[in-house]
């Protein structure tokens, strides 16, 4: 799933950036699609909330979000980072005696707070001590409203003016002249469009689940709980752990008793297996296939090597290699929203460390680049009969894992 936003920078008085507003979009095109404000700001925190977009998107640098009257008092701010954003209420919200509180909250939490192309009134009055910026609309803002609020904010030194829609030179002294701070409009830069790729609420629960399983000591409590929250989960669970694979014959009936029985390893790799099939909806299945047959490969040429304690790591190192196929954006990118550890990421992304050259050598017999398998075999003291015949158990492996989900 493809996350869009507008961003246009917002500017300091010596035009070096300060922050900037992210504006919600469905598409490439820099138009606000067809939904209410409301639906555009959920899916705007969904997006960033899901994605972890605001360190990819806007890194060292503040993100002005837009809110609306529902979503300040059902605290949708507070899913995101105080660090990272300012709340921008939108000229639209009519104050209330319950949007003060929801503003008093925030400001006890450390949030910036700023008023949305303001128009003075008295009741807001109320709302200064927690306010530090407000914006104001230069294109529909008149000069004596502007000095209204000029006067108006006297008493609270510490609210700042931004000047928005600064479309020429002359307007941008002009607000200079006003005292405004922080600037922004076509002036300096239009909107852009920028393009992330979101993962969904179940993609990352299945990718914690998976991060959890590959830890050495993965807590049977939580990966349970996990599992019992979900019934889609709970379903493929029980249906996959009496599978015709397993050739059992006592009945599982608990989430707890089916992670008992497939014990450690084997639910690693379901766990695995559906987040494969998650991410690779869509997608051609033999994508799938060839991404659980790397996995498998890394996992049976690190114990080849006698490795016990890395074979987690190398499953997961295969599994994830095709992930940037799978979900049409970068491997770096996408590393980065995964709650894996370092050393996985960089065998990946960098090449480095022996499971990359598990890796590239399972990567070289299906391109059948013959010098590369022969070069990493003798590098990694493998035998190429070995490696061969590895090669072909994790292909028929794959393909008899994805029947079993099926």
């Amino acid at each position: 799933m493809n996350f869009y936003a507008a961003r246009q920078p917002i500017l300091h008085a010596d035009k070096t950036l300060f922050a900037y507003e992210l504006l919600f979009r469905d598409s490439l095109e820099n138009t606000f699609p067809n939904i209410n404000e409301d639906e555009a700001t959920a899916k705007m925190v969904a997006g960033l909330q899901f994605n972890l977009g605001l360190d990819s998107l806007l890194p060292d640098t503040l993100a002005f979000i837009n809110f609306t009257h529902n979503s300040l008092l059902n605290g949708y701010p507070l899913m995101l980072p105080k660090e990272k954003i300012v709340v921008e209420i939108l000229e639209t919200v009519k104050p209330g005696k319950k949007l003060l509180s929801a503003c008093i909250e925030l400001k006890e939490k450390g949030y910036i707070i700023a008023l949305d192309d303001y128009v003075h009134q008295g009741v807001w009055l109320h709302f200064y001590p927690y306010i530090d910026i407000i914006k104001i609309d230069y294109q529909d803002t008149s000069h004596e409203q502007i000095l209204q609020i000029i006067e108006a904010i006297k008493p609270f030194p510490k609210i700042k003016l931004l000047a928005e829609k600064i479309e020429t030179h002359q307007e941008y002294l002009q607000a200079l002249d006003y005292g405004c701070c922080y600037f922004q409009g076509y002036f300096f830069s239009k909107p852009e469009i920028i393009k992330n790729t979101a993962l969904t609420p179940s993609q990352m629960s299945i990718a914690k689940l998976m991060g959890e399983m590959a830890k050495e000591d993965p807590k049977i409590q939580i990966i349970t709980q996990a599992f019992e929250s979900d019934v889609s989960l709970s379903f493929k669970l029980l249906r996959y752990a009496q599978s015709p694979i397993f050739k059992r014959t006592k009945q599982i009936e608990t989430i707890k008793q089916a992670i008992v029985v497939l014990g450690q390893t084997e639910l690693r790799r379901f766990v695995s297996l559906l987040f494969t099939a998650q991410f690779s909806e869509g997608k051609p299945a033999e994508l799938t296939v060839m991404s659980l047959s790397r996995a498998r490969y890394c996992e049976l040429l690190t114990e080849y090597s006698n490795q016990r304690d890395g074979v987690s790591s190398a499953f997961l190192v295969g599994l994830l290699s095709l992930l940037d196929a799978m979900l049409d954006a970068d491997i770096a990118d996408l590393m980065e929203k995964l709650p894996i550890s370092q050393n996985i990421k960089d065998s990946i992304v960098l090449r480095q460390g022996e499971q990359a050259k598990y890796l590239m050598l399972s990567e070289s017999f299906e391109n059948g680049q013959w010098s590369d398998v022969y070069r990493l075999c003798e590098n990694l003291d493998v035998n190429f009969d070995d490696a061969f015949s590895m090669f072909q158990q994790s292909q028929l492996w794959a393909k008899e894992r994805l029947q079993a989900l099926k």
